[in-house]
């Protein structure tokens, strides 16, 4: 009965993180931050790795300041080494050990190491967006041949053409891949405007 109240509030927490991510994607990213803002506080920094991953990802594409956006992806990728660094041992490991094994949570990397690289590139940090550009591209056999995937190695190929073109110093950031001069930096990460991160696929 425990496990099943347990798995059912953390349900209703991915729900309600959902919401708010579709009221920043109806273009209201200031009231999109200042809920996702009381959800992480609800969650609390050692609350569900899960959570705290997605409520992340989706965070960082309400900013618009990158430095912003750069520290909610880092936030992002430390909860999913958490998740995947979690022994299993109780009913609450067995259930991040079931979703360790779902699409989604595979997907994790290549997309959150692609988000990080952008947010490196837009502050001019070229080295490190390789870096992570490679990281992204190494893991990306996890993805499906679906329109998730498709898009993951869409934006991998188009932030590797900008990086080349700025070259092995960088230069000045140019609009992130999929985005038009004037966006602000959340807003182009993926195509149409959405996320490449774990958001578009729940956990």
């Amino acid at each position: 009965m425990a496990e099943q109240q347990e798995q059912a509030a953390a349900d209703a927490m991915m729900t309600r993180i959902g919401q708010v991510a579709m009221l920043l994607h109806g273009g209201d990213r200031e009231e999109a931050r200042g809920r996702f803002l009381d959800l992480w506080t609800e969650i609390g920094e050692d609350g569900d790795a899960l959570h705290r991953c997605t409520l992340a990802h989706y965070m960082a594409d309400a900013q618009d300041d990158p430095s912003d956006e750069l520290a909610w992806d880092l936030r992002a990728l430390s909860a999913a080494d958490t998740v995947t660094d979690t022994p299993t041992d109780t009913p609450t490991d067995a259930r991040i050990a079931e979703h360790q094994q779902s699409p989604a949570v595979r997907a994790f990397y290549p997309s959150l190491h692609l988000s990080l690289a952008v947010d490196y590139a837009n502050l001019g940090r070229s080295e490190a967006a390789r870096s992570h550009l490679r990281r992204a591209r190494d893991t990306v056999g996890v993805l499906g041949d679906d329109a998730y995937g498709d898009g993951v190695r869409a934006g991998i190929g188009r932030l590797e053409l900008r990086l080349d073109e700025e070259g092995p110093s960088g230069g000045a950031p140019e609009p992130t891949p999929g985005q038009t001069p004037g966006q602000t930096p959340g807003q182009g990460r993926g195509p149409g405007g959405e996320t490449l991160g774990p958001p578009r696929q729940r956990p």
